[in-house]
């Protein structure tokens, strides 16, 4: 029986993994799960009902940052140890990539993160296959493979998700009201140094307009102002993405919720000094709108809103593009699952994901 290792340093990581742990289970396979404390993300494993292995909480300062990966290698160490995984797969994890290297282990990366050039340096020369959006802007040479598609598609392809109306009884609004989501993030990860999206007063602002004639609901990594603590959603947090598809517009500073609302087919202005390849192919798409700071956000949201075809554009669209596109989670079962004949297969071009998946 092969043992599969997953590392989660992200909420959105449980979603990437989660159906493809389901299917891996299926097939006996044994899932050792490791996971940092960012957020939710250990109230998310709980919901899905999978067992995990805490790692701890990255703290917010630069040296604390860095005991906090060496600490990290040490419990790896201890499990790589015990337990003897065959295969591990991580979002970018340095200290994964550096435990699987000294115990002879294939590690599978994901990274769809092109300005991380710090981590990049810490994982790659010990990682055996990165697999990146077909977005990703970075050559990374012989052990790159790039997939149709982006990360948020690995669970929220049709085939795994069906929206659900009993969200607006859960928000405690009427089927069908109109209502905005807004997602604000703590700027905390290395790459956020000296990077922004809204200020607070802009952030009372818009809520204040918004909230006029709209439904106004707030997801927050950090401490919101008092002003807009009624605002802040309270539905579990495995039920966020029915939020985000029966939402009139999404508005974030969230890199994840945006490209989330690229894949529902939900309107949203991404709003966020930093940029990446997945978001610039969805602005180029017509499938969000990508604004590096607050000036003028309000505007846009007023021009979408008062479009009422927009989101029905959207969607079609959408539908469209899903044609080209495979289903990445039953890619990423049979990759693991064969693995390293699929790993073989796959950079010999001997197999097309679009015509098997």
């Amino acid at each position: 029986m092969k043992s599969i290792h997953i590392d989660i340093i992200h909420p959105a990581n449980v979603h990437y993994f989660k159906h493809a742990i389901t299917n891996w289970k299926t097939q006996g396979f044994e899932i050792i799960i490791t996971c940092r404390n960012k957020e939710i993300t250990y109230e998310l494993l709980a919901l899905e009902g999978l067992d995990y292995i805490p790692m701890g909480k990255n703290p917010k300062s630069v040296l604390g940052k860095i005991l906090f990966l060496f600490l990290c290698e040490w419990k790896i160490f201890k499990i790589y140890f015990k337990k003897k995984p065959d295969i591990a797969l991580s979002f970018a994890a340095s200290y994964v990539a550096h435990m699987t290297s000294i115990f002879g282990l294939p590690h599978v990366s994901f990274d769809d993160t092109e300005h991380a050039k710090l981590n990049r340096k810490l994982y790659l020369p010990f990682t055996d296959l990165v697999l990146n959006p077909e977005s990703y802007l970075l050559d990374l040479g012989k052990k790159q493979y790039k997939f149709k598609g982006h990360m948020e598609l690995f669970y929220l392809n049709e085939k795994y998700f069906q929206p659900d109306k009993q969200i607006f009884f859960e928000l405690g609004i009427l089927e069908n009201t109109p209502f905005i989501f807004l997602r604000f993030v703590s700027w905390g990860a290395f790459h956020d140094q000296g990077q922004m999206g809204f200020s607070d007063e802009y952030k009372i602002t818009l809520v204040q307009k918004l909230s006029e004639k709209y439904e106004v609901f707030i997801s927050s990594e950090g401490d919101l102002p008092h002003q807009l603590q009624p605002f802040q959603i309270k539905v579990k947090p495995n039920r966020v993405h029915h939020v985000l598809y029966f939402a009139d517009l999404f508005i974030g500073e969230g890199a994840t919720m945006a490209s989330e609302c690229a894949a529902l087919g939900t309107p949203a202005i991404y709003v966020n000094s930093l940029d990446a390849g997945t978001l610039q192919r969805q602005a180029e798409d017509g499938l969000i709108i990508n604004k590096r700071y607050q000036e003028g956000i309000l505007e846009e949201a007023y021009k979408i809103l008062k479009d009422l075809g927009y989101k029905i554009r959207l969607r079609e669209k959408i539908k469209s593009l899903n044609q080209e596109r495979y289903n990445l989670t039953d890619f990423l079962t049979w990759l693991v699952a064969e693995y390293p004949a699929s790993k073989q297969k796959l950079l010999s071009g001997q197999l097309n994901p679009k015509d098997n998946f």
